[in-house]
């Protein structure tokens, strides 16, 4: 795979991803030019791991910059792009990236139209913004987006992407929709999940919760990825439909917030245990009417 030639680098903004992505490119050769940075907290990020790149205005870091990192919210990034375009900051043979996981290449339509090579590089993982996300970076995947039939395009993402540490998955811009909410689907709800069954253990009186729990949500993810539907277990996998009723009742009465996720969750997990064939029709149809009723069918 090519190299990039070294690249002067603009990144806006230094959060939590930017300045992130923005050291592990300078970490590969190439050259910070600048960033921009609003809140008290993104300077601070700035200072710590991009020293003395000067915090500018986004049109001046754009306009000094072969490569554009926007690292922006996912709403913020047309808007901005359009924006640089205006002003005259963006050119042809500049290479344009953002990070959002929901948008593919069609966001940076402006950046096109002004001659730059536009890419979406989106890591796949959660940054806290310091240094240890730099190590963590190196076992990350990132999803490349670049226009269709641009092969070039294509290899300068997938290049980019091996400079940062990272492994490039190529994700076509129509899958982009799917692929976020599918990433979204399983962090995200993985740590609603994971907060709502502490908060109930902390609620039965258990001490130190997140230590309880802690080896066996971790044996369960290693065994999902590992085995897929075959890791299934429980009360649902096994088909006790009178441990689900308690449940319900249980979370009903003391946790009315949750119980409805908890059906929710189980109702899928039914589909799943089916499909793995752990549980068979019988069984199954009993936990799908107690589930959609939330009664005990007898």
């Amino acid at each position: 795979m090519t190299r990039p030639a070294r690249l002067a680098v603009g990144v806006v903004s230094a959060g939590r991803v930017g300045s992130v992505l923005g050291a592990a490119l300078a970490r590969a050769g190439h050259t910070v030019a600048a960033t921009s940075a609003v809140s008290d907290a993104s300077v601070r990020r700035a200072e710590r791991l991009l020293p003395d790149v000067p915090v500018l205005p986004p049109d001046e870091v754009a306009s000094r910059s072969d490569l554009v990192l926007l690292a922006l919210p996912d709403d913020v990034l047309g808007p901005m792009t359009s924006g640089l375009a205006r002003a005259g900051a963006l050119r042809s043979g500049q290479i344009v990236v953002h990070t959002s996981g929901a948008h593919g290449v069609d966001v940076l339509a402006a950046a096109a139209e002004a001659g730059a090579l536009p890419l979406a590089l989106h890591p796949v993982m959660t940054f806290t913004g310091r240094e240890e996300d730099l190590e963590r970076l190196t076992t990350a995947s990132v999803g490349v987006t670049a226009g269709s039939g641009d092969e070039a395009a294509w290899h300068v993402g997938e290049a980019l992407t091996v400079e940062m540490g990272a492994e490039p998955v190529r994700v076509p811009e129509a899958a982009r929709p799917l692929y976020h909410a599918a990433l979204a689907h399983g962090a995200n709800h993985l740590a609603t999940i994971v907060a709502d069954c502490v908060d109930l253990l902390r609620d039965a009186g258990i001490e130190r919760p997140d230590r309880v729990v802690a080896p066996l949500l971790s044996a369960s993810l290693d065994n999902s990825l590992r085995h897929e539907g075959r890791a299934l277990t429980g009360p649902v996998a096994r088909g006790d439909s009178g441990t689900v009723t308690a449940h319900l009742r249980v979370l009903a009465e003391q946790a009315p917030d949750v119980q409805p996720t908890y059906a929710a969750l189980a109702r899928r997990t039914v589909a799943r245990a089916k499909l793995a064939g752990l549980l068979g029709e019988d069984a199954a149809h009993e936990l799908e009417t107690l589930l959609d009723n939330g009664r005990d069918p007898q």
